[in-house]
């Protein structure tokens, strides 16, 4: 099939850029050809048209304003996708044939620069993810702020998939070998674009950014970051920052799991910030600090001299209200320095982004003031070699109007008294018009003739214009004439000629030098973005110090001490985010006292009472310690948790075609195998997805297990009485249980842990508040009642020492005596051989109830 010339030039751009939308500029419009019409028109809810492109048949197309294509760009990103931006790249007036066009830019999730995507407090990273044999290293950037990190991890997928989800990444980029069941483990979690690069090798001109790293992998694995991100933006990245090393045993480890379960960043029901943990203590007053705080909420610290340096500084801000108060003030002052140098180098800044950035460095030197007059060694270290930039301050101050165009091709953006030939040509432009009116004058004086005026249109410039009853007046060769109207005729004469020169001409030239100004504006801004990025790490850790303490104070948080000893004691621990979301004053506050020789609390009580929030307290009150803020609580002593396992919840997977019992079994097993007597595990209601032996076999075998095997501190609840006998056999085994009382047949759940084991489940009297049909109530109390008057006295076996757990280990139940056989009716022996008939495992719970009622109807009458 033959195309059209454009159309075949459309086909082969779009060969390297299979990948992505492709929008090929085509006057006023980017339009989209075949699939990406069809598929576009479908995601954009715009309208798909055809047209001739030289073959037989019509081709779907679509297309959008250019104007108005960042909203489309924009939307399409946020779904997933790339768009190939392709442009124009000269002038069509002078172009023989097809006006030649390139692609510009790449635009993808993860090199988003600005926009509706770009969550000013959320880092927006791309991951260069290399596999080697038995590691992998991870390269990462974030093009808006110019940060780049790499780190190597010795281990499976797992640890990249708890590396990308704490870094929020959403694009990954590999090689085009890379194995694809392998990606799908993180596809099937996150929601994450793929990208290829096969270059390695890192770019020259970005060589100075790895000079300190010295390992050959790290080096391929940001060269593979490195030639991607320069192959999709096609520009200057001179605001990217040198890589910074780090290792992931530096920071706590919390799988994707449990960090849902425990809603740190975001709910589980909304996916939301409001109602998480970071929700409540981002207090920031800038977009960079809020940044910081959802990075260290993420990676909470492992080394206690850091925790505890956080903690002190947390201390001296709120001793020192006033100065906290002044700094937040001029903080919020502050715009987003990051991403303002980002724009600089990119190339994308405005005279409006200049003139935020010369507020923001305005505000510096009066924050430095400020975090000295705190007299901590911590704040002065941190402030030790800041430049202020005042020069680049009185730079802008100087050269940005107070109030500049938005675009930087229309003029308005230069302040006066900047540059000396711009001030000439204003003065010729804004002179203009007065000259103009006094020729108008003198040309009445001259020719007598009241009605004659100076004009002008776009398209004839100035002009004398006089009306057919007064030619006769004009002095013979002094007028040239221009245009002929039905009552009037335009003239021009030499000297209006000048003047409509230096005019016209003046205003083009300012137009066009303001433009050059600000280009050179911009490159001089250029050398102060390593400055400009210090300073935004300075601000940043100053706002989430005073964020962290502006939450300590308002909601009576307490300072926490860190424990060697693997202690835990706390005094009336609350949960931050419950305690807000309900009432100070209706939180019920509990303790939790784990000494040294105590790893572990079995839980029992009713559903509802509080036994979940409980756990999930304790997780946070470690993870707010260890991100250097203080806890919810009157006094806390905890020891540094380097992993946090949750088993919280019950939700089946159903992508991976997993039922709840088979995800709750795998989190168990992530535990079990990656936990350390260091570590923190949370595991509530294990077992219940199965039968109830095969579940209280499990839940003894796993307390057991790790009893023995790991020690970690645990938190288990369960629903299981039966396992409260272990405390008797395991001496690091404690019960506790959350109480509840019966008020007139009611149960009160009063949210209080106490300890020893809870005396029934309340499992009927939570049915009640649930307000079920009162005969369905009634109902379920008579079979209680007869399933317990059935009940064999059971007696757990504790799990003797082994590495392994084996068959004959999750034996659970005995006999407390030797059964007498009783002499056996006829209606007794009927029911015997219809039991024996019966198949229990292929009957539902409520099948089984109703055959145990029959059956018991069947004795009754014997």
């Amino acid at each position: 099939m033959t195309y059209t010339p454009m159309m075949q030039q459309y086909l082969k751009i779009k060969e390297n850029y299979q990948d992505a939308f492709l929008f090929f500029r085509l006057g006023d419009f980017y339009e989209m050809f075949f699939n990406d019409a069809i598929k576009a028109a479908h995601e954009l809810e715009i309208t798909l048209t055809s047209r001739d492109a030289g073959g037989s048949e019509r081709i779907p197309m679509c297309g959008v304003p250019h104007h108005a294509a960042k909203g489309y760009i924009e939307q399409l990103v946020e779904k997933g996708y790339k768009v190939a931006l392709c442009e124009q790249v000269e002038d069509p007036k002078t172009a023989k044939g097809v006006v030649r066009r390139e692609v510009v830019q790449l635009i993808t999730p993860g090199t988003m620069m600005e926009g509706r995507n770009l969550d000013e407090k959320e880092n927006n990273f791309l991951v260069a993810l290399t596999e080697f044999q038995g590691s992998y290293v991870l390269a990462c950037n974030d093009l808006s702020t110019g940060e780049n990190t790499v780190t190597m991890l010795n281990g499976s997928m797992e640890d990249v998939l708890l590396e990308v989800h704490a870094l929020g990444a959403r694009e990954i980029v590999v090689s085009s070998t890379f194995p694809t069941d392998e990606l799908h483990k993180l596809t099937s979690q996150l929601k994450i674009t793929i990208s290829h690069e096969d270059e390695t090798d890192v770019p020259e001109e970005l060589r100075q950014l790895v000079s300190h790293l010295q390992d050959e992998k790290l080096m391929m694995a940001v060269g593979r970051l490195f030639c991607y991100v320069l192959r999709t933006q096609k520009r200057s990245l001179d605001h990217l920052q040198p890589v910074r090393m780090y290792y992931s045993n530096q920071f706590m480890k919390i799988d994707v799991h449990s960090k849902r379960n425990l809603e740190l960043t975001e709910t589980i029901r909304t996916k939301e910030k409001t109602g998480s943990l970071l929700w409540l203590l981002d207090k920031t007053k800038t977009a960079m600090g809020g940044r910081m705080l959802k990075q260290w909420v993420e990676r909470p610290l492992v080394n206690a001299m850091q925790i505890e340096e956080r903690h002190n500084m947390v201390e001296t801000f709120m001793t020192h209200y006033f100065v906290r108060e002044d700094l937040k003030e001029k903080l919020r002052d502050v715009y987003d320095l990051e991403r303002l140098a980002g724009k600089v180098a990119y190339g994308n800044v405005n005279a409006k982004d200049l003139l935020q950035l010369k507020r923001s460095v305005q505000q510096i030197p009066a924050i430095l003031e400020l975090t000295k007059q705190l007299e901590s060694p911590y704040a002065d270290a941190l402030v030790s070699e800041a430049d202020p930039c005042e020069s680049l301050a009185e730079l802008l101050e100087r050269s940005i109007l107070d109030n500049p165009s938005l675009s930087i091709k229309e003029g308005n953006i230069i302040k006066d008294g900047y540059n000396s030939t711009l001030d000439e040509y204003r003065y010729v432009s804004k002179n203009g018009k007065t000259w103009i009116s006094e020729m108008e004058q003198r040309e009445r004086q001259l020719t007598g003739i009241k009605s004659l005026k100076i004009g002008y249109n776009r398209i004839f410039g100035y002009y004398i214009e006089v009306t057919k009853a007064n030619l006769g007046a004009l002095q013979e060769g002094r007028y040239e004439r221009k245009q002929t109207l039905a009552n009037a005729e335009r003239f021009v004469t030499q000297e209006l000629k000048e003047k409509e020169a230096l005019i016209l001409g003046a205003e083009e030239k300012i137009v066009q030098l303001e433009y050059d100004l600000f280009v050179e504006l911009r490159e001089q801004v250029k050398a102060y973005i390593p400055k400009l990025q210090l300073l935004a790490k300075i601000v940043s850790e100053l706002d989430v110090f005073q964020s962290f303490a502006t939450v300590s104070e308002e909601e009576q948080f307490v300072k926490p001490q860190l424990s060697a000893k693997r202690e835990i004691f706390i005094k009336d621990g609350r949960h931050p985010v419950v305690e807000k979301v309900l009432n100070t004053k209706t939180y019920v506050p509990n303790d939790v006292w784990m000494p040294q020789e105590t790893d572990m609390f079995l839980i029992t009580g009713p559903n509802m009472s509080g036994k979940s929030t409980y756990m999930r307290q304790l997780a946070l009150h470690a993870i707010m310690a260890q991100i250097g803020c203080f806890v919810p609580a009157n006094e806390a002593v905890l020891p540094v948790f380097d992993q946090i396992f949750t088993r919280i919840g019950a939700a089946d997977d159903l992508i991976s075609g997993q039922s709840t019992f088979m995800v709750e079994m795998l989190e168990a097993k992530n535990a079990i195998t990656n936990a350390t007597k260091n570590s923190l595990i949370l595991f509530d209601e294990i077992g219940r997805g199965t039968s109830t032996y095969d579940g209280m076999a499990l839940a003894q075998a796993i307390i057991e297990h790790i009893h023995h095997h790991i020690g970690a501190k645990t938190l288990f609840s369960t629903h299981y009485h039966e396992l409260t006998a272990l405390s008797g056999q395991l001496d690091k085994l404690k019960n506790v249980h959350v109480s509840a009382i019966e008020e007139n047949g009611k149960v009160v759940f009063l949210h209080k842990v106490k300890e020893g084991a809870a005396d029934q489940s309340y499992g009927i009297h939570v049915a009640e508040l649930a307000e079920l049909p009162s005969s369905l109530i009634n109902r379920a109390k008579e079979v209680l009642a007869a399933l317990e008057g059935q009940e064999i006295k059971k007696v757990p076996e504790p799990q003797k020492e082994a590495s392994t757990l084996h068959d004959d280990q999750l034996s659970f139940f005995t006999m407390a005596e030797p059964p007498v056989e009783p002499k056996q009716t006829s209606q007794e022996k009927k029911a015997l051989e219809q039991i024996k008939k019966l198949e229990i495992l292929d009957m539902t719970p409520l099948e089984a109830l109703n055959e145990l009622y029959r059956l018991q109807k069947l004795l009754k009458k014997g």
